[in-house]
């Protein structure tokens, strides 16, 4: 006969086997989504471009945000971090990217939205590079599964132009 010991251990190694193999499923389900988000961003008014004491420029904007995630969400998704980033380039870096502004999506019923906001983090840069500067708008998300691996991806909006003076 086996012991107590013995016959608790192979069930708890049984259970154990079986909730890995269920959680490498429902990861593997997950890459058969084929998600299309869609998303559309408008600034609306430039509240300040200003140069600040030490040199650098700082911009305040009031953007319209309206987006569809819902298709990102399966019955894995735990929630979606979503943010905007502003970028652009600058002689001394190929690549600036500056984080406007930041939301937590919960569920898909929230998905589906549209804001009036003002940039919620500052859009400074250190010098002043950002007069008259070309850059686009990034609407960054990061999917977070129950169990899994994590899914990142993002939309590139072009065609943004900051004002050559300062208001």
């Amino acid at each position: 006969m086996h012991s107590f010991g013995y016959r608790a251990n192979a069930l708890l190694t049984f259970a154990v086997t079986i909730l890995a193999l269920m959680c490498a499923i429902a990861s593997v389900s997950d890459t058969l989504n084929h998600p299309t988000p869609s998303a559309e961003i408008q600034i609306s008014n430039i509240n300040w471009f200003q140069k600040q004491p030490h040199g650098n420029d700082e911009v305040s904007l009031s953007m319209n945000i309206s987006a569809d995630l819902q298709s990102l969400f399966t019955w894995n998704t735990k929630q979606v971090f979503l943010f905007v980033a502003a970028e652009y380039d600058t002689p001394k870096n190929s690549l600036n990217q500056v984080s406007l502004w930041d939301a937590i999506i919960p569920t898909k019923e929230h998905a589906k939205f549209w804001i009036h906001t003002s940039n919620k983090y500052r859009f400074i840069d250190q010098g002043s590079n950002l007069r008259g500067k070309k850059f686009n708008l990034t609407l960054h998300w990061h999917v977070m599964p129950k169990t899994g691996k994590m899914f990142v991806d993002k939309i590139v909006l072009s065609g943004y132009r900051l004002p050559e003076d300062y208001r």
